[in-house]
């Protein structure tokens, strides 16, 4: 069996020898055309020619094209690459248990106990018994007095924060200022702390300086909490008020 490429050569080199072969008039456009049927003649032969060639094409290339199809194709699995087992865990026993070892036994001394010597014989002498003394009878003491126990002391006043009870608290310590005279003294910061009593109408009284790290910021922290306007909370209450001084 031939190839088909060598057959679709061999078709191809004898088309060629058949237009070779074929006289191809030359067109002499000078002089007239003397024979129409011969010209005729010679464009069917180039015509087929180029048919012939291009089927010859065509079937040689889907012939080659069929061959590298029908090509086995080799294939290869890639096997998964198995990571070894992980080596078993050695189990450790656990340490033994160091227990004390029990005591020798040590035989208990032997105790001898002599017999007493018999009892002598005692002579005892017997005297008169006395008549018995008089009795006195003396009356029973008073019962005990109860003593009533002290009463408790005063329960002490409830707290609450200034600006719970006050509703001008944030104004008022919102117009804050340095004092000055600390100001002149050259006194960068201080601070106090303040206390007084609300009543239950909302009156402020015992407004006093618990401490203060100088005497002005006690003064200008008591000026301040005399300017709050509280309301009574049905009872008298402690408020303490915390006052921060920073020159800036």
């Amino acid at each position: 069996m031939v190839p088909a490429g060598q057959k679709s050569a061999g078709i191809f080199v004898n088309l060629a020898r058949f237009a070779f072969s074929l006289e191809i008039p030359v067109m002499n456009f000078a002089q007239p055309q003397a024979d129409r049927r011969r010209r005729l003649v010679g464009f069917g032969a180039v015509l087929l020619f180029h048919v012939l060639v291009v089927y010859a094409l065509l079937t040689g290339l889907a012939k080659k094209v069929v061959d590298v199809v029908k090509a086995p194709i080799e294939t290869k699995v890639i096997e998964e690459i198995k990571k070894p087992p992980p080596p078993p865990e050695v189990v450790v026993p656990p340490p033994p248990k160091l227990e004390a070892p029990p005591p020798p036994f040590i035989p208990p001394p032997e105790i001898q106990i002599a017999t007493p010597p018999p009892p002598q014989p005692t002579i005892t002498a017997v005297t008169p018994t006395p008549p018995p003394a008089p009795v006195v009878i003396t009356p029973a003491p008073p019962p005990p007095v109860a003593v009533a126990p002290p009463a408790p002391p005063p329960p002490a006043p409830a707290t609450a924060a200034a600006s719970v009870v006050c509703s001008n608290y944030a104004t008022v310590m919102g117009e804050v200022a340095y004092p000055r005279e600390a100001q002149r003294q050259g006194i960068e910061r201080g601070e106090a702390t303040v206390q007084f009593t609300l009543t239950a109408s909302g009156e402020l009284k015992d407004i006093k300086a618990l401490r203060s790290s100088h005497q002005i910021f006690a003064r200008n922290s008591i000026r301040i909490v005399s300017e709050y306007k509280c309301q009574g909370q049905g009872r008298d209450i402690t408020v303490t008020v915390p006052f921060a001084y920073k020159l800036e």
